[in-house]
């Protein structure tokens, strides 16, 4: 399997293209700020044929670039129905009023083509099988998407914003939630293998043990409803 990734724009946020080989057809992962020239640089090297953008959640930084990027390669975006709304309004997202500056190059809007997720779904992309998981607390619609492990190498975890290195995501923005956020991290990340790898929205790589081990706050989403908010979150 292929899976390289970048971090794009003001954000820093982790972009990627994931694909089972080289020269084949792929998946991009949350094209954000400033990211449309980084994909294709991507694909150009590795040979890649896209088939779909999918995002993690809707938040600008994760979905600046996703109507350049569908537009080029005549592509779907797949995002979860709570957070569509964000293509079109981001600074509703940000709580912001509508008509404030932001970031005069945005391109903000749909693609001409965009596919709602629904929890527990299986998508069959590129020959690759993600499952989605519904994972709100940062945002409404935040979603999870996993790769099964195989023989090669262990289950991938594309978190988006819900974990990362050390930390997890903010949820003072409109539709967050410490509780929920919480409650996602039981349901979707506690049970996995320690040795599946964890690719977030912002920061290096992980896997869940060293998470289960380190992270304050999975340590705090073991110990179940109540649980203190225990150091600094991330992403925007």
């Amino acid at each position: 399997m292929l899976i390289a990734g970048f971090p794009a724009g003001a954000w820093g946020t982790n972009c990627y293209v994931v694909a089972p080989a080289a020269g084949e057809e792929c998946v991009i992962v949350d094209p954000g700020h400033l990211a449309a020239q980084g994909v294709e640089d991507m694909l150009a090297k590795h040979r890649l044929k896209p088939v779909a953008v999918i995002l993690s959640h809707g938040h600008i930084d994760h979905v600046a670039s996703v109507v350049p990027v569908c537009g080029a390669h005549d592509v779907p975006a797949w995002i979860h129905p709570e957070d569509r709304y964000m293509l079109s309004d981001p600074e509703k997202a940000l709580g912001r009023a509508i008509g404030q500056p932001l970031m005069g190059e945005l391109t903000i809007g749909e693609p001409d083509d965009v596919k709602e997720l629904a929890d527990g779904a299986a998508l069959t992309l590129a020959g690759l099988e993600f499952s989605v998981a519904h994972a709100p607390g940062h945002t409404r619609g935040s979603v999870t998407f996993r790769l099964p492990e195989t023989t090669d190498i262990p289950s991938v975890l594309f978190s988006g914003d819900l974990l990362f290195a050390g930390s997890v995501g903010r949820t003072d923005l409109p539709g967050g939630s410490m509780a929920e956020l919480y409650e996602s991290l039981a349901r979707v990340c506690l049970p996995l293998d320690d040795s599946t790898v964890v690719l977030s929205g912002h920061g290096p790589q992980t896997t869940i043990g060293r998470e289960r081990a380190a992270n304050p706050y999975l340590g705090e989403a073991a110990r179940g409803p109540g649980a203190a908010d225990p150091a600094p979150r991330r992403g925007l």
